[in-house]
């Protein structure tokens, strides 16, 4: 398992708790709950998806069978195309060569990750 295997799983075992806690919540509440950045909470959205765990009622997140994959599934064909042609690219230009927005992009790495498809480095830009 790799890093960004481990990191989404995590993140989206907090998400999955809150919901098992707490019933059905909004993004905006979950983000805060779990403590997570909105790319993090998105990227657990795709891995749960993904594992068939969560569905969407319109705002809300609850925990069931998904109605998620047309979707996120979509959009990681979408992102997976783009990986297969291109290394060392950033989740803005994989967004924009996607045609998807970051936060769904963040929800197709999400699913790919719970796939083993892909893997990831952290690079830090020095400011100006």
């Amino acid at each position: 398992m790799n890093n960004i295997q481990k990191t989404y799983g995590n993140y989206a075992g907090k998400v999955w708790k809150i919901l098992e806690d707490e019933g059905p919540q909004v993004s905006t509440k979950l983000i805060n709950q779990t403590d997570l950045s909105k790319e993090d909470f998105y990227g657990a959205i795709g891995w749960l998806a993904r594992e068939n765990k969560i569905r969407k009622e319109k705002r809300t997140f609850l925990l069931g069978e998904t109605n998620l994959v047309d979707e996120i599934g979509e959009n990681a064909g979408k992102v997976w195309n783009v990986l297969s042609t291109r290394n060392d690219i950033d989740v803005t230009a994989i967004a924009r060569l996607s045609k998807i927005s970051k936060e769904d992009c963040y929800s197709a790495l999400g699913w790919l990750a719970r796939e083993g498809k892909i893997s990831a480095k952290l690079t830090v830009r020095k400011r100006k």
